[in-house]
């Protein structure tokens, strides 16, 4: 974590403006990879949850596995740990990300961050809208947020099989868009999937965080020395009755983007690279193989549960474009902003039909919002069809649009 990347006989600027199009291709890569990944774990676990060994699915993730430190023991299930303690990496890693753009990135300049912001709420707002229309009632609109989040390396993957005639500025604007949307979908999460708050757990998170901090001004440099501080913040979040893995975020957030030396990488960029592999292609991967496996055995879709399908699925293919596109038209129709050079308005609609895979941070989502397993089924099956569908458009759409853009090259 303290390699040397290349730029340290260039100038300063130059250097950093190099190491920072060297980050975002590496994680355009992982993510374009990690994509097909993520399809085929989602895949497994359909076909492993309607096999003749369907009844050990339940079984595996059901298990088990104690923490003992002491006299003290921690017991949970398989499935805890994977969504509870291991995707707190994942979120840090987004926690990173939106502390990077933040700083030097999409997020760092007003007129840069403006156009996705606003089309990011336009595909969070509309998809809601959609969903609750359909489901009005106490228990079923608990999953209005399920629809509003972009899963990040689906979309990116879909956009990479596309090809390179695809303008790099529309990847940016869509990375720039995901990343956006997971803030949000951060956001939801903390404020309206949290109950029962214990204010003892905030003290203990806070213990954490002054930690982490006071670490940095020792100017401890190895990731490892922070592993204690990062437990102290997840179990004060878990103890609050916040969700544990919002630790993550809030750690990455603190990162420092500043490395003391201009021949070395920043802390944010060392450990965001070192980390980001191993979330997308073990991470995300095990989480969407314990949490994608819907049975359609013996499924009945009541009139209740039927509009939670369809409310998340059309939120998501449909609502997601119409919101992500129809703001953007209206930003740039009205004056306040301007599309990027080489982004069209084709290009916006390949991004507004790609924002509706909504995969990872959907399933999670619609997990803290059902309790009620029939609904929970309802709600990850109107995930993987919404998702399925936005793939299906945006490959169709993003081939026919690559291919005018190959001719206008040509030409």
């Amino acid at each position: 974590m303290n390699d040397q990347l290349p730029g340290r006989h260039l100038p300063k600027s130059q250097s950093f403006a190099e190491r920072a199009l060297a980050t975002f291709q590496q994680f355009l890569h992982v993510e374009a990879i990690s994509g097909i990944v993520l399809l085929v774990a989602a895949a497994a676990a359909l076909l492993w949850a309607n096999s003749p060994l369907a009844h050990s699915y339940r079984d595996v993730w059901s298990q088990p596995i104690p923490l003992r430190l002491g006299a003290f023991a921690f017991e949970r299930s398989l499935h805890f740990w994977i969504n509870d303690a291991l995707m707190t990496v994942f979120f840090l890693v987004v926690g990173m990300e939106i502390r990077r753009e933040i700083h030097e990135g999409a997020l760092s300049k007003f007129d840069q961050a403006i156009l996705p912001v606003l089309a990011a709420l336009g595909g969070v707002v509309v998809p809601a809208l959609i969903y609750l229309s359909l489901n009005a009632g106490a228990g079923p609109d608990q999953g209005w947020a399920i629809p509003t989040a972009t899963d990040i390396a689906f979309a990116v993957g879909v956009l990479a099989l596309l090809g390179k005639s695809i303008h790099g500025n529309v990847r940016v604007f869509l990375l720039a868009l995901a990343i956006i949307d997971d803030t949000i979908a951060v956001l939801i999460i903390a404020l309206f999937y949290t109950s029962g708050l214990d204010p003892s757990g905030f003290a203990v998170a806070a213990l954490g965080v002054v930690m982490a901090l006071g670490f940095q001004r020792l100017g401890f440099g190895s990731a490892y020395a922070y592993i204690v501080p990062a437990f102290v913040v997840w179990t004060g979040f878990l103890v609050a009755g916040v969700h544990p893995t919002l630790a993550g975020v809030v750690l990455g957030l603190i990162t420092p983007v500043r490395s003391p030396s201009p021949e070395i990488a920043p802390p944010v960029i060392r450990v965001e690279t070192a980390l980001h592999p191993w979330v997308a292609y073990a991470i995300m991967p095990v989480f969407a193989l314990a949490n994608a496996g819907v049975s359609f055995k013996g499924m009945e879709l009541s009139s209740g549960t039927q509009f939670v399908t369809l409310g998340v699925a059309l939120a998501l293919c449909a609502g997601k474009p119409v919101g992500v596109i129809g703001v953007t038209w209206l930003a740039v129709r009205s004056g306040w902003c301007r599309l990027a050079p080489g982004v069209s308005w084709g290009g916006i609609c390949l991004i507004g039909l790609l924002a509706g895979i909504g995969f990872t941070m959907s399933i999670f989502i619609a997990m803290l919002a059902f309790a009620d397993t029939n609904l929970l089924d309802a709600a990850k099956l109107g995930v993987l069809l919404g998702s399925l569908i936005s793939v299906t458009l945006g490959l169709g759409f993003g081939a026919e649009f690559a291919q005018r853009q190959r001719n206008e090259i040509e030409d």
